[in-house]
């Protein structure tokens, strides 16, 4: 029988870094990404978090050091995100305010409101 595994959900980004992200890193510190690979895309889901009363998923080719600029800007500002709209326009991703745009290393994209 195999065990089911059910992706967490925090109720805002730093619970998110905290709980799951920091605990990671302490146990794998030659981790860059969250599925600790080094290359590649994925489409596993990592975690979701809520933000502006929307839930977000973090894709596990996440960059760890990524998510700490976020989590450091997030310790000073209510607003660490810029929500902007998908290639497609069929839905909308969150960017780290201040970062580059392109090759940005942090995929974490709405999936639901409140």
């Amino acid at each position: 029988m195999s065990t089911i595994n059910t992706i967490p959900t925090f109720e805002n980004f730093t619970e998110f870094y905290q709980k799951a992200v920091e605990p990671l890193k302490q146990e794998n510190i030659a981790y860059i990404r969250l599925d600790g690979k080094l290359k590649g895309g994925t489409r596993n889901i990592f975690a979701y978090f809520w933000y502006k009363d929307k839930k977000w998923s973090v894709s596990a080719d996440t960059f760890i050091d990524r998510l700490k600029i976020a989590f450091d800007l997030a310790q000073k500002t209510e607003e660490p995100f810029v929500i902007k709209a998908t290639r497609d326009h069929r839905g909308e991703s969150l960017s780290i305010k201040g970062q580059p745009i392109r090759n940005n290393k942090f995929s974490v994209y709405k999936v639901g409101e409140r």
